[in-house]
């Protein structure tokens, strides 16, 4: 025994087909669709949308099956966009630039991307680039200087900070470690 309670048509040979509703429900088909995307994770509209176009549900049902989601709230474009900002800058360090990238490709609307992205002040911003220029900075030492300002101000880059304040950013961690830092600016 399992531990767990045997449902009809849950058994070792029944498909995940017979498990969804027949095609002629194609609502009934949707929601179920769209419940289980939701159940792992928060995804936008525009996620779901074509997750049910991929399963050939009709663009007419789709749309209502959507609309009814976002009625009583479990789809919240807006509600994604602040909260993958907030993730991804703390768990990643990204900045604004590449967070909106990201949303972007995720379908949140430009508004909502600017209103989520507007979260973070660029003190936070630059205090962030700081954090990440700090632990990276050890694995840089024995470099030449002009090769530690290229690593850390291009992980820095690659992060979606503007390039002004990531040479800002490197040039005062390696000036607090005693690095020359005159004629950085006209090399890079």
């Amino acid at each position: 025994m399992t531990g767990r309670t045997e449902w009809p048509g849950d058994g070792p040979d029944s498909s995940r087909a017979e498990k969804e509703p027949s095609p002629q429900e194609p609502a009934e088909r949707a929601r179920a669709i769209c419940l289980r995307l939701l159940t792992g994770t928060p995804r936008t509209r525009k996620q779901l949308a074509d997750a049910l176009r991929k399963r050939e549900i009709p663009d007419e049902v789709a749309e209502e099956v959507l609309s009814r989601f976002e009625d009583v709230g479990l789809i919240d474009d807006a509600a994604f966009a602040g909260a993958w900002v907030e993730s991804r800058h703390h768990g990643r360090g990204l900045a604004r630039r590449a967070l909106a990238r990201e949303l972007r490709t995720k379908g949140v609307e430009p508004t909502l991307i600017q209103e989520a992205v507007d979260q973070l002040d660029s003190e936070r911003e630059e205090a962030t680039a700081r954090e990440l220029v700090a632990r990276k900075l050890r694995a840089t030492r024995g470099l030449d200087r002009d090769r530690r300002l290229r690593r850390l101000a291009g992980m820095l880059a690659r992060k979606g900070y503007p390039e002004g304040m990531a040479l800002r950013v490197v040039r005062q961690a390696l000036e607090a470690e005693g690095e020359d830092t005159d004629g950085l600016d006209e090399s890079f």
